[in-house]
């Protein structure tokens, strides 16, 4: 993979090919074919739904939940390193007021997230915590207000017990670019959790907490969650406002959400989805109930997603890809089909092009946004004799070798010279791929490939070498060009650590295909009709994890306390 400031030379040469003939992907076609299996429901259950049935039927109390999930914080918490902040004494209190307003009888006490206890990026603004984005340049800064998903969440009830671990400013896909420390993997402490969402992915594997917000501008959400065994939600764009979120690249930043299972993502969708008068760009669509629609096995036929259209990116499963992961994901497309999916590969021809126009793109957005940071503003001051002086020694200690890099690259490829042959050729690309993803996905109803080329890898294997971290982006940088959903969802384990690596497989679907979507067309006659799009990816994604057999993706972690 060329770096990004040699891309033009691959996009100068690019050429539309032709829409290859479908090819039927068969069971037979798969590395290890696995019996078939009955329908019966699997080890994912809602940790969400469990909680609020505990609460109303007064089996358990808000302080009890909050004690038991801190209590394993503070165990695992030394070799795990989720948190940069842990709220742990505001999280005791707000236990205890919730179980005061359910002894009175208060009405609408149990909101639909009350007692759970959630982990926030640090790149999103808490109002009573500090908000870091993992530079030192924020050390210490507190942000007067709430983002807006952060809000939404303790309107419903939820108490956030901290902070998470994140590379810095979102900027890396190990969290080892963090400026404060390096959190490991709860399958093997020597490896990566994954990034840049590392902290909350990691956070939710350990069950330290319920569930955790993440950001996703090129896969940071998708790809931690496939390292750490956990379901990641990468939303359509503009379904969840950006407000309170630190600006990486603003047409590519999604706030997105994890969750042991696919039920508990669904309902923090439904919480923090919907428009926002704060953020232009969030989408004022409607918001369904997401949960609500994912339907229990036993009200299901046996083949539940009989008649499903799903395409596997064949670009996503040839060299560079390790062949555990190839055999998981390809046994995972035989499972869809088995459930009554019809699974064919597709080529995406714009596919390999999307990464070196990323890395063109959100560097040259990142250039421009993190201009903010000038020890004036926010954060870390460094003394100077002029005005010049101290932007510039603020930002030179303040800042990581990382975002100085990315910068650097986003302001050539911005200046006049240059501007033509990077960052117009990239978003000329970047509609290249969309147009792509579309032709696609008017021809299936979901889209699959794994999350990331391999399992999560050692701890320092690729910190020295960026151009390799950066091509393993390969598989998620193409979704946020196009603005797409995508989930992820364990799908197996390659060897490695004490008990294996988990899979993660990714699904992605067309704009707003999170929940069921229509399609109106009219008749000759004058008459409007609509057509049930099936491209539900939270419902998909909830059977293939309930009807999944012989996997349990609890790390040893947990096992061993």
């Amino acid at each position: 993979m060329p770096p990004p400031l040699q891309a033009h030379r691959l996009l100068i040469s690019h050429r539309r090919i032709p829409t290859p003939a479908r090819r039927r992907f068969t069971a037979a076609s798969s590395v290890q074919s696995a019996p078939a299996m009955t329908l019966a429901p699997g080890p994912a259950t809602s940790s969400i739904l469990s909680i609020r049935e505990s609460l109303l039927s007064g089996e358990r109390t808000a302080a009890d939940i909050t004690s038991e999930y801190l209590s394993r914080l503070r165990r695992t918490e030394p070799s795990v390193r989720s948190f940069i902040h842990v709220a742990d004494a505001a999280a005791e209190r707000e236990a205890e007021e919730l179980d005061r307003r359910i002894a009175s009888g208060e009405k609408d006490a149990v909101g639909p997230l009350a007692g759970v206890l959630v982990g926030v990026k640090d790149n999103l603004c808490t109002a009573n915590m500090p908000s870091t984005g993992g530079s030192r340049i924020l050390d210490g800064y507190r942000p007067p207000y709430d983002a807006t998903a952060v809000q939404r969440l303790r309107e419903a009830g939820a108490i956030v017990v901290g902070k998470t671990n994140l590379d810095e400013f979102g900027m890396g896909s190990t969290t080892e670019g963090s400026a404060f420390q390096v959190t490991t993997n709860p399958w093997d402490d020597s490896r990566v959790p994954g990034g840049s969402s590392g902290g909350s992915a990691s956070a939710v594997s350990a069950r330290q907490c319920v569930v955790s917000l993440g950001s996703d501008t090129g896969g940071s959400v998708r790809q931690p969650a496939s390292f750490c065994g956990v379901v990641g939600l990468k939303p359509t764009y503009g379904r969840v406002s950006r407000f309170g979120l630190m600006a990486y690249a603003s047409s590519l930043d999604v706030v997105g959400c994890f969750g042991s299972s696919v039920f508990d993502t669904a309902t923090i969708l439904s919480v923090v989805a919907g428009h926002d008068k704060m953020d232009s760009t969030s989408s004022s669509q409607d918001v369904p109930d997401y949960a609500s629609e994912l339907v229990s096995l036993d009200l299901l036929e046996s083949k539940p997603l009989n008649g499903l259209r799903i395409g596997v990116i064949q670009e996503t499963l040839g060299e560079g890809v390790d062949n555990g992961v190839v055999s998981s994901i390809k046994g995972a497309a035989s499972h869809l089909e088995r459930l009554g999916s019809v699974v064919e590969e597709v080529s995406l021809p714009s596919f390999s092009l999307g990464l070196p126009a990323y890395y063109i793109l959100a560097s040259s957005e990142a250039s421009s946004n993190l201009s903010r940071y000038d020890g004036i503003r926010y954060g870390r001051q460094v003394s100077a004799d002029d005005l010049n002086g101290i932007y510039g020694e603020s930002r030179a200690n303040g800042l990581g070798h990382e975002v100085k890099m990315r910068i650097l690259m986003g302001t050539y490829a911005l200046s006049a010279g240059y501007y033509d042959a990077y960052y117009k050729r990239a978003q000329q690309v970047r509609t290249l791929v969309k147009e792509s993803f579309k032709d696609a996905l008017e021809r299936y109803d979901i889209l699959i490939s794994p999350a990331a080329p391999s399992a999560a890898y050692k701890i320092g294997e690729k910190i020295n070498d960026p151009l390799a971290m950066y091509a393993g982006d390969i598989m998620t940088v193409n979704v946020n060009l196009a603005g797409l959903p995508a989930l992820v969802v364990p799908c197996g384990f390659v060897e490695g650590g004490a008990a294996g690596l988990p899979v993660g497989l990714q699904m992605i679907g067309s704009p707003f295909s999170e929940a069921y979507r229509f399609s109106y067309f009219r008749e000759p006659t004058n008459y409007y009709f609509c057509r049930f799009i099936q491209g539900n990816l939270l419902r998909v994604g909830h059977i293939f994890e309930q009807t999944l057999q012989n996997f349990s993706f609890v790390p040893p972690l947990l096992a061993e306390r």
